[in-house]
């Protein structure tokens, strides 16, 4: 059955070693002169600093807290990448979907994912995991999300004239196949990237970025203006 996951085999707070979180200048230190009194603060990170990869809206909060208040305004689409080689883009993919406030990230077949491209993101963006294809479309199903194939694929749509819905499931395939043929079969509209160089396709990673811009563009962007 699909199932969020979340890891649990890293250090309170995700403070995790350098390689992954920036030197130990990065961040802020001991919060200085008396302690806020909110319940979304962490005793120990305003004891000892906050070194983590997070906003400064979001320093010396606990960890919770800050999933909740994510969760109280998170944006509508979902995103969704085959996982059938332990494609190594599914770190950077979800660091991504955290950038752009994403619903959740879908994984489809290998429940393992390499996880340092995530850049430690993952513990505040949710992760549903899929062992096949068939899960991610009933699950898509059940919620009304329409599932939008990103690929270069022929008889594509381009993305950039493409009306993307507020509430979707953006599909994407591994590094080099793309997308599956099962794949395509579970989506409403394929959208390819328009590209004008010599290479056939650029990283999945890159084009999950930009996919999620365009919606970003389209659905939150001008509202703000």
């Amino acid at each position: 059955m699909p199932e969020a996951n979340r890891d649990n085999d890293r250090p309170p707070n995700d403070l995790i070693g350098a390689d992954l979180v920036g030197p130990s200048e990065v961040g802020v230190g001991p919060w200085p002169g008396d302690w806020p009194d909110d319940p979304r603060y962490d005793p120990e990170l305003l004891a000892n600093g906050d070194r983590r990869n997070v906003v400064d809206q979001y320093r010396y909060w606990r960890m919770d807290a800050i999933v909740a208040d994510l969760d109280a305004r998170r944006n509508p689409f979902h995103v969704a990448i085959e996982n059938w080689q332990h494609d190594l883009n599914i770190g950077s993919v979800v660091r991504t979907a955290n950038a752009f406030l994403a619903e959740e990230v879908h994984i489809v077949g290998n429940r393992k994912w390499n996880r340092r491209g995530a850049m430690v993101t993952d513990r505040y963006q949710h992760v549903r995991h899929h062992p096949q294809l068939a899960d991610l479309a009933s699950y898509a199903a059940e919620r009304g999300l329409p599932v939008i194939g990103i690929d270069n694929l022929p008889g594509s749509v381009p993305l950039e004239t493409y009306d993307l819905p507020p509430a979707c499931v953006l599909l994407f395939g591994q590094e080099g196949p793309g997308l599956t043929e099962e794949a395509h079969a579970i989506c409403t509209a394929v959208l390819s990237i328009a590209q004008y160089g010599s290479t056939r396709s650029i990283n999945a990673s890159a084009a999950a970025a930009i996919a999620m811009h365009a919606w970003i563009r389209r659905h939150t962007f001008k509202q703000s203006l």
